[in-house]
Order: structure tokens, then C-alpha cells, then sequence
């Protein structure tokens, strides 16, 4: 089978979908921004062919360089797993006639406003919300709705760009940061109380092979905006649980209705006193090293059970649930640059033989800001057999370690 795979060297982990394609027996064609001599050995010995383009989000750029691989021969697949490459390289595999995700479901899973017509439509439950274009259309939904509401672009991954509006006043700011005052779109959404976990999964032609489920602590909006939070991110391993039930039949809904097909999927979701509500989603692997956490936590490896299910058509591997996995991110005191650290070597002796790896920059490191995400600055990742003893363990961890900047 011949794969062309979109932008293989950035972020890093790309490699790590170009390495499972090779290895499941796939031809792998990369298509990135970078020269091929700045591509390392070990990439490149993984693909057959590479094309560079000025930008892979450039549609006829993208477009003439699947045309000159497919000159050269059949191409069975074109794939890419980041969120701003999902519409483009959909448009263009409708274009050529590789089958996959299609731009109709690419687009779904790209425009929240669009997402949750058609999902509300099919019945499955979703805040309020609407798109808006001026100051007008954003202030008409909040008298309907009223306060507290949330602002985002329309296209928007995680926390970047969004709002949480509790009055006149911070409704006003927002709408000039986002640009609504401008004619920047925008999505408005009921803002919803409750706890916030992800649902994600490896589908094979819309069915579910794999499944995992994780939560926030807190709250993605909440974790990225204060510094003296340590957020969290924590993969169970209980996800045969009975109360897992309903998330999971929600997930698996959502999949149907949007037309996701052979393809791993990202589904945030919210449970609170209004029972549990549809987020997002989007037809791509999770962001902040997800995956990672289950492969650790389940004894496989995902990216190659990704490439099996594309390559292959069917799964080659069982998850384990042997273990909950979370990362924590430990923020600097200040902005500036990294000066040190306290209690690290204390981790290290009282729970080594959890921890799966960490990042401490060294002294002198620019820090990064508290919303750059949960991959900025410091970390550390650790399983367990059991998800209350880990999520305890992670608490000690973001009280007892301290990183300290000048």
C-alpha cells in the first residue's frame, strides 16, 4: 500500500505516524515544509519518497505535489493527524480521488457552530450555540441565552482564543480581543458547568476498535489561565466501567452522525448538573502527548495500531487497561527564564517506579506562558494500577515540586 503522509517532521511526534506506517508495510510518501536535507536518517529511512511544498495548509501547493506522486504511481491514502491540516488535505484527497476522510465531515469536525447543528439535529446533547460575525449577532444570543457564554474561533483546538464571559463588561473585552468587532467569525456557546474529560478512539470504517477516556483537572479553560495551577491530565484504565457507558454511546453517536470514517477521533465532553453534554471533536489524534499515555498505560503501541487499521483494514493489538496513566505540567513562579527547581531528586527516590519520563529545561531556559499548554516549560508523566492512587500522586507532585524563575 502507498501512504502519503502530510508534513512528517513537525511537531515531533510526526515521526512517530511516518515510523508505524513503514513498519505496518506501507510506501510512505511525506509531504513537508521542511528540505529533505534537514529531514534526520532515521525519518527519512522510513519513507520511500518526499515532496516539499511552501506550506502544506496551501491547497493547490498540497494539490500539485499529490498530483506529481501520483504521476509516479497509485496512491491508496493521504493522511495527516494535525487539526489545521485536516479541511486542507481533505479538499485535496476529495480533489485526486484518494479515499478517506471527506471534506464535508472535515469541515463538520473543524466549524463548532456547524458541528452542533448537525449533531443537535440527531438529538445528541450540546450547549447552546451559534456563529457570529459582529458585536450584533454575539450580544442577540446572549439575551437569549444569557450569562455566562463562551467565545471561540470557529475553528478552534483546545483552550487557544476562547473566552469565558460572565458580564457586560468581559463580554465587550472579548468580543474586541477576538476581533468580532471586525468581522473576525466567531463561535458563541452556552457556557457549561461540570466536569470535563476527553473521549478518543481509533474507528475503522465508522465502527470503534479502540477506545480510551480521560479527564481534566481541572477544567481546560480554568488550567490554562492560571499560574498557580499544576493541570492535569488523567487516562483511566476503568474505561469497561459501567459508568463509562454513556460517554461511550454519546462517542460513538457523534462518529455516525459526522461520517467518520477509518480514522482516530478526539471528543471533548462536559458532566454536570445538566447530565452529560457533547464538547467538540475532531476526526485526529488527541494533542499534549495522549497518545503516549496510552500506549504506556496499555501495553501497545497506538500509532501502529493506527497505521494496522489504514494499512491493513483491521486492528492488530488489545489494550491492556493494565494501567492509568496523567501527566502533570508544573509552571515557573514568574515569567523570564528557568532558575531552578525544588524537590525534584524527593520524586524521583518516592515514586521513580511510577514515573514514565519528564522534561525539566535547563537553568537559563526562556520560560514559556501559562497558555502555551500542558507540554510548556516542566513535566511529568507517571502511571499506576489504580486511577485514585495516581491522581493523588499527581496532586503531591504539583505541591511538593516547585520550579522557580528570574
Amino acid at each position: 500500500m502507498h501512504v502519503v503522509f502530510v508534513e512528517p517532521a513537525f511537531p515531533f511526534n510526526q515521526r512517530e505516524f511516518v515510523r508505524a506506517l513503514s513498519r505496518a508495510g506501507a510506501f510512505v510518501t511525506g509531504i513537508g515544509e521542511r528540505p529533505v536535507e534537514f529531514l534526520d536518517d532515521e525519518l527519512k529511512s522510513w519513507m520511500g519518497a518526499y515532496e516539499q511544498v511552501p506550506s502544506v495548509v496551501n491547497i493547490p501547493a498540497l494539490d500539485d505535489a499529490v498530483r506529481r506522486v501520483q504521476a509516479r504511481g497509485w496512491v491508496d491514502r493521504l493522511e495527516c493527524s494535525v487539526e489545521a491540516h485536516i479541511l486542507p488535505v481533505a479538499k485535496v484527497r476529495e480533489a485526486r480521488g484518494i479515499p478517506g476522510t471527506s471534506v464535508r465531515t472535515a469541515f463538520l469536525c473543524r466549524d463548532k457552530p456547524a458541528m452542533k447543528e448537525v449533531l443537535r439535529a440527531a438529538d445528541v446533547p450540546c450547549a447552546m450555540s451559534t456563529g457570529a460575525e459582529s458585536r450584533e449577532e454575539v450580544l442577540a444570543f446572549v439575551r437569549e441565552v444569557g450569562y455566562p457564554v463562551i467565545l471561540k474561533p470557529r475553528d478552534a483546538a483546545g483552550a487557544a482564543g476562547t473566552f469565558r464571559c460572565a458580564n457586560d463588561e468581559e463580554l465587550e473585552r472579548a468580543i474586541v480581543e477576538a476581533g468580532v468587532d471586525r468581522g473576525m467569525p466567531t463561535a458563541v456557546e452556552e457556557f457549561i458547568e461540570g466536569h470535563e474529560g476527553f473521549y478518543d478512539t481509533l474507528s475503522l470504517d465508522g465502527e470503534v476498535v479502540h477506545e480510551f477516556v480521560s479527564h481534566y483537572y481541572p477544567n481546560v479553560l480554568e488550567g490554562m489561565r492560571e499560574r498557580w495551577i499544576s493541570p492535569q491530565i488523567i487516562a483511566t484504565n476503568r474505561v469497561d466501567a459501567a459508568s463509562y457507558d454513556e460517554v461511550k454511546a454519546l462517542g460513538r453517536k457523534v462518529i455516525t452522525e459526522l461520517g467518520i470514517g477509518t480514522s482516530a477521533t478526539h471528543m471533548e465532553w462536559f458532566y454536570g448538573p445538566k447530565g452529560l453534554k457533547f464538547s467538540e471533536i475532531g476526526c485526529r489524534p488527541p494533542g499534549v502527548g495522549a497518545w503516549d499515555l496510552y500506549c504506556n498505560g496499555n501495553d501497545m503501541d497506538l500509532y501502529l495500531e493506527w497505521a494496522h487499521l489504514i494499512v491493513h483494514g483491521k486492528p492488530h493489538q488489545r489494550p491492556s487497561r493494565r494501567f492509568s496513566a496523567g501527566m502533570i505540567n508544573l509552571r515557573p513562579d514568574r515569567d523570564g527564564t528557568i532558575a531552578g527547581y525544588a524537590n525534584v531528586d524527593e520524586l524521583q527516590h518516592d515514586w521513580g517506579e511510577h514515573i514514565i519520563d519528564s522534561k525539566f529545561p535547563a537553568p537559563g531556559t526562556p520560560t514559556q506562558p501559562v497558555s502555551a499548554g500542558y507540554m510548556a516549560n516542566a513535566w511529568v508523566r507517571m502511571k499506576h494500577p489504580d486511577f485514585d492512587t495516581l491522581h493523588a500522586m499527581l496532586d503531591k507532585v504539583g505541591e511538593r515540586v516547585k520550579v522557580f524563575a528570574r
